[in-house]
């Protein structure tokens, strides 16, 4: 197995070098595969496990069931990669604990934090994270879900769609329209799976299983409490929850690539051709070092965002995007270098490479594709 020699970089305190041993060794020893056709099925198991285990705490803060005072995005990173290089269900299981309940651990109201955030915690609730639609993504700006008020109540009409976790969530963080407010206001909402008006399915079948559906509010009512943050700054929850959780994509990205490059080196050096080892061959060797490189320079760019944003940093908008898109892009390259130097037992299903080669596609877009972090990264450098 490669040597993560950047854990000694000073971007990691010792008790990020701690955790990284001690999760790695839980991992190994108590996480239990689950069978992928049942996607739903195996996640619940994942957050159950997590949860007993006592790892889902570092997704919440302390004073609601937590480790740290707040989020430490280096733990999440380190955390995702790790998981991410055995299991990619096992990693987005982790990953939507934070990212489902983000929003209240760094907007909501106590009331909220402490309805919801132990739940997330102990693993006995699952997460979701409910903002793209049919015909917004990354352009929040065109979503059409909307909210009004109606006497203590907020009503929500319209549909969510490439919802992770629907289906199994407990409760959703709904970000819809909020008319009352003007032309550009958003409102961030927490609904609960079992509130009348809120239908889920159909449920949508990716290349890499995971939970993934559709929500329909229709008249969906909910006290006005349940609202996360500001009503009318919907968008600053979003993009506050995205500015965290953007690095740990590419964290995930990290882990796929390093199990794709030990698997290669495991190859190469005991496969032979012409005889002697693939790995004697200097293009053998040059696409070694090239996957060698991308995942140091990937995991730069990863923790340097974790660590800014862990000093105290209030945005890293420009550090984040350049996170998820170095990373996740230099993911793809590496995979795809194991899956050629594997040759045929590359693209044998059930093979880690083949697996990750499917895992891998989906993280160059969610939570903003490769293109939007550029338009992101220019953004900030021009200073729109």
């Amino acid at each position: 197995m490669a040597e993560r020699t950047y854990l000694q970089w000073p971007f990691f305190a010792d008790a990020h070098r701690r955790l990284h041993g001690d999760f790695e060794a839980w991992r190994d020893a108590h996480l239990r595969p689950e069978d992928d056709h049942d996607p739903g099925a195996a996640c619940r198991s994942y957050v159950e496990q997590l949860g007993q285990a006592g790892w889902l705490k570092y997704t919440v803060p302390r004073a609601w069931g937590g480790v740290h005072a707040a989020l430490d995005v280096r733990s999440i990173c380190l955390m995702r990669e790790t998981l991410g290089y055995a299991s990619g269900l096992a990693e987005f299981a982790f990953a939507m604990q934070g990212l489902g309940s983000g929003p209240v651990s760094l907007f909501g109201s106590d009331a909220l934090k402490a309805r919801y955030l132990p739940a997330v915690a102990a693993g006995t609730h699952i997460a979701a994270f409910a903002i793209s639609e049919a015909d917004a993504g990354s352009d929040l700006a065109a979503m059409q879900t909307t909210a009004r008020r109606d006497g203590a109540a907020i009503v929500i009409s319209g549909t969510k769609t490439w919802i992770s976790n629907a289906g199994i969530a407990a409760h959703y963080v709904v970000f819809c329209r909020w008319p009352e407010g003007g032309e550009k206001s958003f409102v961030a909402v927490m609904v609960d799976a079992e509130t009348p008006g809120l239908t889920v399915g159909p449920m949508i079948d990716v290349i890499a299983p995971h939970p993934l559906g559709t929500l329909t509010f229709s008249d969906c009512r909910v006290p006005a409490e349940q609202i996360v943050g500001e009503p009318g700054k919907g968008l600053r929850v979003a993009l506050g929850t995205l500015d965290v959780f953007r690095t740990t994509v590419g964290a995930a990205a990290l882990g796929f690539a390093r199990r794709a490059l030990d698997e290669a080196v495991r190859h190469v050096r005991h496969r032979t051709a012409f005889g002697k080892p693939l790995a004697d061959f200097q293009m053998t060797q040059a696409s070694i070092a090239d996957m060698a490189t991308a995942i140091d320079a990937s995991a730069l760019l990863v923790y340097r965002s974790a660590w800014a944003r862990d000093q105290g940093s209030a945005r890293v908008t420009r550090e984040a995007a350049m996170a998820k898109l170095v990373a996740t892009e230099s993911a793809q390259q590496v995979i795809d270098r194991a899956v050629q130097l594997l040759g045929a037992r590359g693209v044998v299903s059930g093979e880690p490479v083949e697996r990750l080669y499917r895992e891998i596609r989906a993280l160059r877009i969610y939570e903003g594709t490769s293109e939007i972090q550029k338009i992101v990264i220019a953004g900030q450098v021009l200073g729109d």
